[in-house]
């Protein structure tokens, strides 16, 4: 699993720059700071990619596709890969860091807090470039204009999964899980016009059920079937729901949550189980429009819950599922699960700790009350956007975590650690030795594959790595050992696979 996310990004000082040259400058500030000259010479592998794939069966043609779509096209903008297995590049006009492959919740949070603070310190490097416009990044998702994006998570399922499984019963845990995966938003509407407060900054750019795309007529189940993987064995659940997170727990919960709700589908535990909306697009706006969290979804066979019902009830087949003994990591998400729920039953404002849109939420509230503000005071609109500052002079979120008031998970050691290094756990190790070790022979990478530009060589070497369990660092940690030269690395690959 993994999260890959689109940063907002604003130049104050300087209007008539573009985002995508703001966003080029982070990126390569970072990769100028971080990586050897040679190493900014690789690329990513495009090849292996194909974003026009339906898990319905058919590919969707490059004439019909949004431009936004075809995400297989190098476009000439900044695009980096980290010593961490991660990649860094700018994805439509924003700069954007997708997370190293991870095998478990609170690994995949913890490199996706890492990304956090990787961008923080990028745009620090690209606001000191002599000329430099000022650079300000928010981990956010919509600019109260209009415009979303994106923070994805990425879930490997296995192949026999049937879709419609998926659909049947994963849309109505996304729908409902806004009530502790929402980051908050102070308008309503996608262009925010209705200055009310609302749990999520994305449900109100939802338009369909089940669809392809990511940026226009955004679906709850998006349907891209790009495993990055072995297709015949595994798809990659494309999940385009989630608010952008500052809050570990929050990201933590989502992602655990999401990875036993799919556990329980891939097996089949909820054969028999009715989780059918009656209208999920619109219960995604009326769930995230209701701070309150009274709102009643309606299901079928005339019954109607509120978004905390639902989650109780997957929270109780997650119990069912998982049984007396589970691993401690399991455990950790069905507690924090359980506290959750049972927390917002009864008091939400009691989450302000743990959860995104309460202690925005809380800290708006305040300043109401203080200052005896209405809602379409541009102060309060201020507050709304500065909670996501990832500045931590300045960012509302990250200054509430220095006061005890927002929890943190990992310590600044255990962050800056998965800044600079892969988790051990995936194939992400493998590429990120490889990113450390051979800068200057190294091609290109992707996800599921290195290439090298071997000396005395006439063609480049791609490296296969589409099993993400090998090229962890239990597999190929001894090679990396002897501190091998890259001829003796391909050749131990060789025997290896011989």
């Amino acid at each position: 699993m993994g999260i890959e996310t689109e940063y907002g990004i604003s130049m104050p000082s300087h209007p008539t720059i573009t985002a995508m040259h703001a966003s080029g400058l982070v990126v390569n500030a970072y990769a100028q700071r971080y990586l050897p000259a040679a190493d900014r010479r690789a690329h990513w592998d495009y090849l292996p990619e194909s974003p026009l794939r339906d898990a319905r069966g058919f590919d969707m043609s490059r004439a019909d596709a949004d431009p936004g779509q075809l995400t297989d096209e190098d476009l000439g903008t900044a695009n980096v890969i980290l010593t961490n297995g991660a990649r860094l590049y700018v994805d439509h006009a924003h700069p954007e860091y997708s997370a190293p492959e991870c095998l478990t919740p609170r690994e995949a949070t913890l490199h996706d807090r890492a990304g956090m603070m990787v961008m923080a310190e990028a745009a620090d490097l690209a606001c000191r470039i002599p000329g430099s416009p000022s650079i300000l990044l928010y981990k956010n998702n919509t600019d109260n204009k209009g415009a979303s994006y994106g923070c994805h998570e990425n879930y490997l399922m296995s192949r026999t999964t049937a879709f419609a499984d998926v659909v049947r019963f994963f849309t109505a845990f996304l729908v409902t899980r806004q009530v502790f995966t929402g980051a908050g938003r102070l308008g309503k509407g996608q262009e925010g016009r209705v200055l009310e407060y609302q749990i999520s900054q994305r449900a109100d750019f939802f338009e369909t059920e089940v669809g392809l795309e990511t940026t226009v007529r955004r679906p709850i189940i998006n349907t891209r079937d790009e495993p990055h993987a072995d297709p015949e064995i595994s798809r990659r659940l494309h999940v385009i729901t989630g608010d952008a997170n500052l809050s570990d727990t929050a990201t933590l919960l989502k992602l655990g949550s999401a990875s036993l709700v799919l556990g329980m589908i891939e097996s089949g535990f909820l054969r028999d189980d009715d989780f059918t909306l009656i209208d999920p697009v619109s219960e995604m706006h009326r769930v995230s429009h209701d701070p309150s969290l009274q709102h009643r979804v309606r299901l079928s066979g005339g019954r109607s819950m509120t978004a905390v019902e639902v989650q109780s009830l997957y929270l109780e087949r997650a119990l069912e599922w998982v049984g007396s003994s589970p691993d401690p990591q399991t455990l950790e998400i069905l507690r924090l699960w359980e506290f959750v729920i049972t927390t917002l039953g009864a008091d939400p404002m009691k989450c302000g700790g743990f959860l995104d849109w309460v202690a925005k939420l809380r800290l708006l509230e305040a300043y109401r009350t203080r200052d005896s503000l209405n809602w379409d005071s541009p102060a309060l609109q201020l507050i709304d956007l500065q909670y996501s500052d990832i500045r931590a002079e300045k960012g509302l979120a990250r200054r509430l975590e220095e006061r005890g008031r927002l929890a943190r998970l990992f310590t600044d050691d255990e962050v800056k650690a998965a800044e600079r290094c892969a988790p051990e756990s995936t194939r992400a190790y493998f590429r990120g030795e490889c990113v450390r070790r051979y800068p200057e022979q190294l091609a290109a990478a992707s996800w599921d594959s290195v290439v090298f530009d071997v000396p005395d060589q006439e063609q480049l070497v791609r490296v296969p790595t589409r099993d993400p369990l090998r090229g962890s660092r239990a597999h190929v940690g001894e090679l990396f050992d002897v501190d091998p030269s890259l001829a003796d690395l391909l050749r131990a690959l060789s025997l290896d696979e011989g």
